[in-house]
């Protein structure tokens, strides 16, 4: 698997956003919840819910070939988000300083001039001086909030005092009442999840894959939406709704100038973050390559920050709790600055490999890490980036280290040792990098590490990018009950564990063997396990027991969105095996589905005209 925005590879689930379902988080003064690997690049990307897409015909008829697929070029084109990439210097010397410290006062300019002004944005990039590094408000986002607040959804209100116009509409969504905000609370109780968290960061996705209001359409393909959106896709048309309803476009004008006072708080030390951060990897940016990293400001996320990665389009969504998340910010800027990297020098990289083998003997050591090496030193080398950063003083930098040693990133502080070589003489760290990577003494590491003793897992592991938000289902925080057991289940497959989420599902089957859930989870599970044959009976059993003759049986009455894909994928694997008049049933049968969400019968409806062709990344454009 590769990382960064060039990369593909047929892990069904992980895609520069594609890990099916939820992710790790951690709770604490400051939590932090994001998508898996989704953080990192856009892997694999082909919906592992709809992973279907990426089941080749020689899989389903029990080849081992699998298909692959190469990264998600395809980039949200929404309003509210930008472009922007690394400049590539003219020649391979080291940058000057004057020329590092101009681009980047150009950059920290634009931040400050662009903290309140998303609407200036074409202007900007008609000019030529805009760099794809913004601070700003979303109103999808800000809707998406409304929606939450009106039902029911406890966010933090904490910041809101200095929002009196954000706080009184707030008051106005509780008490609101027709047929709009009735179908709204009524599908937030249907889609519950099992904590704050994970329900915000489901919705913070959805918000961040569809386009404007009113309409609020998806900028991709529902077999390219992030794997957790799949499971709230009915949302668009419930929102939709909302808006108009509680007229939020007219109640969006009221409160702008609120969120424009609240992204004033981040534009200085964003601008500080992206100078410090360009002048010491001496990089300067340009908006070419349509790369682009954007700060969305809604205070009403609390102290929860969101990171995603949606191809070269990277996205953090933040509050304004105090203290603002900087270290967070900081760090998925340097995904942003060194992602492309690790891939651009993977042959390089890979030199390096048998390194792997001491990491993953980490009990805390993500399993993300533990077969992507690519993935494992762009890691390593943003957390010793950061350190650098941060110019700790001797011991807490020690402590910092034992930590990256003690959780099996092992790479850390020989990466700080090599960019102290780095910071006295080396080019922009675009052309550096093979030399850092080359600097690294695998005897030396394997000689130390010998008979080290890594931490052990009671602790929650470390996250992806540097945020604690690893959790752990070990110990007595273990699920127990059936709805925990699906949630564990469903977390699993979004990291890409299709043996963690079968455990989880066969244990919820084993109390109540007709849980239609559960059945389709481990439908999902098979598939991510390249399995076909299993997945098509199992989709197979998710209609037999959506049936009326076996709802009595059920744990829990017939969802029609399950249902109704299990259809659609059915289809999609009938097609693969080139029975089309079964797959040509199959649509059909979907299409029957009282309750089907618009987007299934969507699929549908194309399955009829036209046999399925799985989408390539390469492929995807928004649409």
């Amino acid at each position: 698997m590769r990382r960064g925005g060039h990369r593909a590879t047929a892990r069904v689930v992980r895609t520069n956003a594609t890990r099916v379902g939820l992710c790790r988080f951690k709770h604490g003064s400051r939590g932090v919840f994001v998508i898996g690997k989704w953080v990192q690049s856009f892997r694999a990307w082909a919906a592992a819910i709809a992973a279907i897409a990426l089941i080749s015909l020689a899989t389903v008829a029990g080849g081992t070939r699998g298909a692959t697929a190469s990264s998600l070029a395809a980039r949200a084109s929404s309003t509210n988000r930008g472009i922007g990439s690394l400049a590539a210097p003219a020649s391979s010397s080291a940058i000057g300083a004057s020329r590092v410290a101009s681009g980047t006062a150009a950059v920290a300019h634009r931040i400050a001039a662009g903290a309140g002004a998303a609407r200036d944005r074409s202007e900007q990039a008609t000019s030529g001086n805009y760099t794809g590094i913004t601070v700003q408000a979303s109103e999808q986002i800000f809707a998406v909030m409304c929606a939450l607040d009106a039902a029911g959804f406890g966010a933090d209100t904490s910041t809101l005092a200095e929002m009196p116009y954000r706080l009184k509409l707030r008051e106005d969504l509780l008490k609101m009442q027709g047929p709009a905000t009735t179908a709204l609370r009524q599908f937030y109780k249907q889609h519950a999840f099992s904590s704050r968290a994970e329900t915000l960061s489901r919705y913070i996705t959805f918000s961040l894959v569809v386009g404007p209001p009113p309409s609020f359409p998806f900028l991709y393909d529902r077999d390219l939406l992030p794997p957790d959106v799949l499971t709230i896709t009915d949302f668009e048309p419930v929102l939709a709704n909302f808006f108009r309803e509680a007229n939020l476009a007219e109640r969006w004008q009221e409160v702008e100038p609120e969120y424009e006072r609240a992204q004033s708080l981040y534009a200085g030390p964003v601008r500080h973050i992206v100078l410090n951060t360009n002048g010491y990897l001496r990089e300067v940016l340009s908006a070419s390559n349509g790369r682009s990293f954007t700060v969305y400001v809604e205070p009403l996320v609390g102290s929860l920050t969101n990171f995603r990665i949606y191809g070269s389009t990277y996205s953090v969504v933040v509050g304004t709790s105090n203290p603002l998340p900087l270290a967070d910010i900081q760090h998925a800027y340097l995904h942003f600055l060194l992602d492309p990297l690790p891939q651009k020098y993977a042959q390089k990289v890979e030199e390096k490999r048998s390194l792997l083998k001491i990491a993953a003997q980490a009990p805390q050591l993500p399993a993300d890490y533990q077969g992507d090496f690519i993935a494992f030193v762009d890691e390593c080398l943003i957390r010793a980036v950061q350190l650098r950063l941060q110019n700790l003083p001797a011991q807490q930098l020690e402590a910092a280290l034992k930590e990256a040693d003690d959780s099996g990133f092992i790479l850390v502080r020989p990466l700080m040792d090599q960019l102290k070589v780095f910071e006295k003489a080396g080019p922009a760290m675009q052309y550096y990098f093979p030399d850092l990577i080359s600097g690294i003494d695998e005897a030396a590491i394997e000689k130390r590490f010998q008979h080290y003793t890594f931490a052990a897992a009671q602790t929650a592991p470390a996250s992806e990018h540097g945020l604690e938000l690893g959790t752990t289902t070990t110990g007595a925080a273990a699920a127990e009950t059936p709805d925990e057991l699906l949630d564990e289940g469903e977390r699993a497959i979004a990291m890409r564990e299709p043996a963690k989420a079968k455990a989880a599902f066969n244990k919820v089957l084993a109390a109540k063997p007709n849980s239609i859930r559960a059945v389709y989870g481990l439908a999902i599970a098979s598939v991510l396990d390249r399995d076909a044959d299993t997945a098509k009976k199992l989709f197979e059993k998710v209609v037999v027991l959506s049936q009326p003759g076996e709802t009595a049986q059920n744990t829990a009455p017939s969802d029609p969105t399950m249902l109704a894909w299990a259809h659609v994928y059915l289809g999609r694997i009938f097609d693969l095996e080139e029975d089309r008049t079964s797959a040509i049933t199959e649509y059909q049968a979907a299409l029957t589905v009282v309750g089907a969400p618009e987007s299934a019968r969507a699929a549908a409806q194309q399955g009829v005209k036209s046999a399925y062709q799985p989408v390539s990344p390469a492929q995807a454009k928004p649409q």
